[in-house]
């Protein structure tokens, strides 16, 4: 519906009802929400928040991917020793995956209980989100695991690439 005809049509009906009354200015609703400077402090905050927690996001995988590197660039002789030994690369893969899961499984534990705990401390800050909130408490530690599955999965397949007989010179 065109907002202008509604206009004219709430300025006839005002002045049908009291021509006294005057009609300074009409806004819909979602210009009232955009001039609103406290929603907009609000979305702001939200907006800060959402690129601070991307941010926090990527320093995470970095590091998880950093630390995994390490160790796999540290185990390179043992890896090679194993795949001389006739492992399969899917076992020695295998094996980065399950260290690394086990390492992510338990972050993420604590992650929530820290969560949890941090969400009810300071549920009288939050509007209109629960302290526990499931859609919050599920897509981060989905999105957070999968970018440390792919952190883990990089380093683990790097390693089992390299040949036995390079890896077995390193050091």
């Amino acid at each position: 519906r065109d907002i202008g005809a509604t206009a004219d049509l709430i300025r006839r009906t005002v002045r049908e009802v009291d021509a006294a009354v005057p009609v300074l200015s009409l806004k819909t609703f979602a210009q009232h929400l955009e001039s609103n400077l406290e929603l907009w402090i609000v979305r702001a905050g939200a907006a800060l928040f959402s690129i601070f927690g991307g941010l926090a996001l990527v320093l995470a995988t970095v590091g998880v991917y950093g630390v995994k590197a390490y160790s796999v660039a540290r185990r390179t002789r043992e890896i090679g020793i194993r795949m001389a030994l006739g492992a399969q690369r899917e076992t020695v893969q295998w094996m980065i995956l399950r260290e690394g899961t086990v390492m992510l499984a338990s972050g993420v534990l604590l992650g929530l209980l820290l969560a949890a705990g941090t969400g009810k401390l300071i549920s009288g800050m939050l509007y209109d989100v629960g302290a526990l909130d499931p859609l919050a408490f599920t897509i981060a530690p989905v999105v957070l695991a999968a970018a440390a599955l792919l952190a883990t999965w990089l380093p683990a397949r790097r390693a089992t690439r390299i040949s036995p007989m390079a890896a077995l010179r390193t050091e």
